[in-house]
C-alpha cells in the first residue's frame, strides 16, 4: 500500500493497526488522528488498538448515533462513570460531540462525509464533528463552534480545526435537490455557487463538502489560517480510505478521533 501525498501540515504515522493521519499544527493543541481502512470499524478491538495512540483507556471512547443533523453533545470534565457508561450504551442521536475531559476520546465515523476536529488552544476543550451534505446544510460545524463557546467559554479566534479525508468535489456528483436543500436552509447564493461546481466540460453538479465546512468555520469566527484541510478524496484512494459512493454496502468506516489536552499554563 502506497500512502498518498499530503500537505506539509499533515503527516502519516505508523500505529499498531497500520497508518494514521495527523495534522502537525493541530497536534500542538490536541491529541488526535484519522484512521485508515486498516483499522476495522466498528469492531470490539478497535478501542483497544486506538487507546495507546491517543492516551485513552479503551473504555473511555465516546461515539454517536450519527443522523446527519446539527445536534451537539457535551461531555464535561468530571462526567461521572454512570453517565459516561449510559452515553456509551445509548449513543445519542447527534453529529458533533465536545469535551474538556482529558480522559475521554471523542470519535466520529465517516465513509465520504467530513470528519472534522476542533481544539481550543487556550481552554483545552475539543470537538469532533461528522458532516455529510445534510449536516453541512444544517451548519453542524458552526453549531459545534457555538457549543464550545456556550459550554466551555471558548473564543472562536482561539480555535483550530482540521478537516480529514472526505469525498472531494472531483467525485461527489449531486442533484439539484441538494442545491435546493442548501437554499432552503438559508445559505447565501454566493456561497451555494462557491460550493456547487459545474465544470464547463461536465454540466453535472459536484459538491465541495470539505470546502463548505471550511467556509462555515470561517463564518463562525475561526481564523482561516487556523483551519487545516487534508485534501484527500476518499473515493480516489480506496486502498487507504473508504468510500460509500464507490463501495456502497461494502464500505467500511474511517474515524476522526480527538481528546482534550492540558490547558496551557
Amino acid at each position: 500500500m502506497t500512502l498518498p501525498s499530503v500537505p506539509d501540515t499533515f503527516h502519516w504515522t505508523l500505529e499498531t493497526w497500520g497508518a494514521a493521519l495527523r495534522c502537525r499544527p493541530f497536534g500542538e493543541a490536541a491529541h488526535h488522528l484519522f484512521t485508515t481502512r486498516q483499522l476495522e470499524l466498528p469492531a470490539s478491538l478497535s478501542w483497544e488498538q486506538l487507546g495507546p495512540a491517543l492516551g485513552v483507556a479503551s473504555d473511555r471512547f465516546v461515539t454517536l448515533n450519527q443522523v446527519h443533523g446539527c445536534r451537539v453533545i457535551a461531555v464535561h470534565r468530571g462526567f461521572d462513570e454512570a453517565s459516561l457508561t449510559a452515553l456509551q450504551v445509548n449513543r445519542p442521536d447527534a453529529d458533533a460531540i465536545i469535551s474538556d475531559d482529558q480522559s475521554v476520546g471523542l470519535v466520529v465515523r465517516a465513509a465520504d462525509c467530513v470528519p472534522l476536529l476542533i481544539a481550543d488552544r487556550r481552554r483545552g476543550a475539543v470537538g469532533a464533528v461528522h458532516a455529510g451534505w445534510r449536516g453541512t446544510a444544517a451548519r453542524v460545524a458552526s453549531a459545534a463552534v457555538h457549543a464550545l463557546e456556550r459550554e466551555f467559554g471558548s473564543r472562536p479566534d482561539d480555535l483550530m480545526a482540521v478537516i480529514g479525508p472526505a469525498i472531494g468535489a472531483c467525485c461527489y456528483e449531486v442533484g439539484s435537490d441538494v442545491v435546493d436543500a442548501f437554499a432552503a436552509a438559508g445559505h447565501e447564493r454566493h456561497l451555494i455557487d462557491r460550493w456547487f461546481l459545474s465544470p464547463p466540460a461536465d454540466r453535472r453538479l459536484r459538491l465541495d463538502v470539505p470546502g463548505a465546512n471550511r467556509d462555515q468555520l470561517i463564518l463562525a469566527g475561526v481564523p482561516e489560517e487556523q483551519i487545516y484541510v487534508a485534501g484527500l478524496c476518499t473515493a480516489m484512494h480506496l486502498d487507504v480510505l473508504t468510500s460509500y459512493r464507490a463501495e456502497r454496502e461494502r464500505a467500511g468506516r474511517i474515524a476522526g478521533v480527538v481528546r482534550a489536552s492540558a490547558v496551557p499554563s
